[in-house]
């Protein structure tokens, strides 16, 4: 057949060497098709399989503007578009549904690689591509995902890891810096999605960070030096933002069990021209600092298991920063904290706090929970109740001084408080609650041991004597104190102005209004007063009631009157507490009514004489002191109804006829 299409081709005047020419190209095209066909040769490697998204955008060739199709679709399945949809596509479509091997993705391909089988009819093709993957070791094409999965199992079981593709060696990943309040650190170009090998570093966290340094700042300035614990430091970004900014008054140390994850914490404490105390067991004599050639610009790095380094070493500060749940490090992280110091944890495992996977919740908080208007809130209890629980183990309590749960994660601050008799009076702030299913009411279990015969008689409202069934459920146990420490609050939003952390400042301000549950207008944020600033440094002022020897005395016990003055200024701080749970204004409103703006309803409420604020865990919740009837009949009061007075002429004409 060859033969005949060349000699087709070949024009009579066309001399002998041009068909020669063509013939050895006919005998290379075959010889080409049977080294595809063999897998015992090395072959190019089939345009699906990259290494980096950059090289898809790269074959895409996305940086003109100008319609491009799909390099890993046909143009039936998908028509050239901008760069911009079809760098969403290539993204979307085929980066996040890619199998990964050894470096390699294998993205799926809708190119007519694999026959399509005929349709019912038999007569005719199917007109769209089959879907496929390109095995990275073998010429297989196969079709679903979880299959594909398989296929590299069953090749990495018998051995077969070599990959029979041309393949280039990959380049070393090259790190970049970047910058955040002043700190530089370097992170791998994956670091947005890395591998378990890599140092992880989350940009959305950097709210997270700035929280739990202005907690820190506070702390530093009631006594000092405090020594404080990173307990999982990845990049250690946020252990060089304590020491560059807070200087001599803290001793920092960050810890993480991956030497990797060392190595990258020590080149970006060289880079922030931050000395380095290493306690590892290959120490390098160079870097390594004794005790004695400490100074203020040094930190401690350490490779250990987080759990190890809490029981070893006592801290004033700790701050918990794992993977998903804290739960597994609390008891560690309460054994040696030291008296009146501060216990900070982030837990990333919203899917089970936020009640999408309730099974999770009950298995790792102990807790049963069902989603509702306040989830949020909801969560934040839970990891309390978690920490309150860790604490009073070790005969310790707690005083919360701070939670904030937004998308991300559930950030706690907790003051320590050593005493069996303070793990009591937080142990006993764990109950239960009654959530009505039907108005979304909802109120803390009684104390007491005795058992009621039907708690649902607890609730304000009347759901379960006028609707069938059973209309309540029992959530917790949770934690029933307050969240907030209004004093502690505007100090950490004194020292965000002072540190220009402007993300943390509107939150903070938001929250100190909460904790007071005022509007914003009577909300007053102002930096501390001499006094408490004469109190956290130990000032001791005499008086003319006072001795000399009581001051000379007083010189003796600056430690313990630091500890008192601290603990006067939690009792003037302990303001009343703030109602539990908000309100959603949506999740309330009247079908075919006009509900008023939300600092108009706060307006009504407070005139009503309720305490009223607005809430960080929704934008649209209201924090309250009035029972849900009373907010449903404001809200009616107020709204106003969807149709115009045209309409309402209408109504009252058909009324008469």
């Amino acid at each position: 057949v060859k033969s005949c299409n060349l000699d087709k081709k070949v024009s009579e005047g066309e001399s002998e060497t041009d068909e020669k020419g063509l013939e050895e190209d006919s005998t290379r095209e075959t010889d080409s098709n049977i080294l595809d066909l063999s897998s015992d040769y090395p072959r190019e490697k089939h345009i699906s399989i990259q290494r980096h998204f950059a090289d898809l955008e790269k074959l895409a060739n996305l940086k003109e503007d100008e319609k491009k199709p799909c390099p890993l679709c046909s143009e039936e399945k998908y028509k050239p578009c901008y760069s911009h949809k079809l760098y969403r596509h290539l993204q979307n479509f085929h980066w996040k549904v890619s199998v990964e091997f050894e470096g390699y993705r294998m993205c799926i391909c809708y190119l007519p690689c694999r026959p399509v089988k005929p349709n019912l009819l038999g007569d005719q093709m199917l007109s769209k591509m089959g879907a496929h993957y390109h095995c990275i070791i073998c010429s297989a094409t196969i079709i679903r995902r979880t299959d594909m999965i398989s296929h590299i199992n069953r090749h990495v079981n018998k051995g077969e890891t070599e990959s029979r593709f041309i393949t280039v060696p990959a380049p070393k990943s090259s790190p970049e810096v970047l910058k955040e309040s002043a700190t530089d650190v370097w992170v791998l170009p994956n670091y947005s999605t890395p591998q378990k090998t890599d140092s992880y570093f989350n940009p959305k966290m950097k709210l997270n960070r700035q929280l739990i340094f202005c907690a820190l700042a506070v702390l530093a300035k009631e006594r000092k030096p405090i020594e404080c614990l990173d307990a999982f430091g990845a990049t250690g970004i946020m252990g060089l933002q304590w020491a560059k900014h807070l200087g001599s008054s803290v001793r920092v140390t960050i810890n993480d069990c991956n030497e990797n994850s060392v190595a990258m914490i020590r080149e970006n404490c060289h880079l922030n021209k931050m000395k380095v105390k290493l306690n590892t067991k290959d120490e390098d004599g160079d870097e390594a600092l004794g005790d004695g050639e400490e100074s203020s610009d040094t930190i401690e790095v350490t490779q250990m298991d987080a759990n190890v380094i809490m029981h070893l070493r006592s801290f004033d500060f700790i701050h918990l920063d794992p993977f998903g749940t804290s739960v597994n490090y609390l008891d560690s992280a309460f054994r040696n904290v030291r008296n009146l110091g501060i216990v900070s944890l982030t837990s990333t495992d919203t899917s089970s706090l936020y009640a999408k996977a309730q099974h999770v919740a009950l298995r790792h908080y102990g807790c049963n929970i069902v989603r509702t208007e306040y989830y949020k809130e909801l969560a934040a209890r839970i990891v309390i109740a978690a920490v309150a629980r860790a604490a009073a183990r070790c005969n310790k309590g707690i005083e919360v001084l701070l939670a904030v749960a937004l998308e991300h994660f559930v950030l706690v601050v907790v003051r320590v408080l050593r005493g069996p008799s303070l793990a009591d009076d937080s142990a006993k702030k764990i109950r239960y609650l009654i959530h009505c299913q039907w108005c979304e009411e909802r109120v803390f279990q009684k104390e007491g041991s005795m058992l009621e015969e039907n708690p649902y008689l607890q609730l304000p409202c009347d759901c379960h004597g006028s609707m069938p069934g059973k209309t309540a459920v029992v959530l917790g146990p949770l934690w029933s104190g307050g969240l907030f420490n209004s004093g502690f609050l505007r100090r950490m939003h004194f020292e965000a102005i002072q540190y220009g952390l402007d993300e943390a400042q509107p939150l903070l301000k938001t929250i100190v209004c909460e904790a007071e549950c005022t509007t914003l207008k009577h909300c007053s944020t102002h930096s501390p007063c001499e006094e408490n600033k004469q109190e956290e440094c130990g000032v001791y002022i005499k008086t003319p009631n006072t001795s000399l020897e009581s001051c000379l005395a007083h010189g003796k016990r600056k430690s313990d009157e630091l500890i008192r003055n601290t603990a006067k200024r939690q009792k003037a701080e302990n303001t009343a507490e703030h109602p539990a749970f908000y309100y959603n204004i949506h999740r309330h409103s009247i079908k075919g009514m006009n509900m008023p703006k939300l600092n108009k309803f706060l307006n009504y409420l407070s005139e009503a004489g309720y305490r009223v604020s607005r809430t960080h865990f929704d934008p649209m919740g209201v924090r309250t002191s009035a029972p849900l009837a009373q907010f449903k009949t404001v809200l009616m009061k107020y709204s106003t109804p969807t149709y115009t007075m045209g309409q309402a002429e209408d109504t009252e004409l058909l009324e008469e006829d």
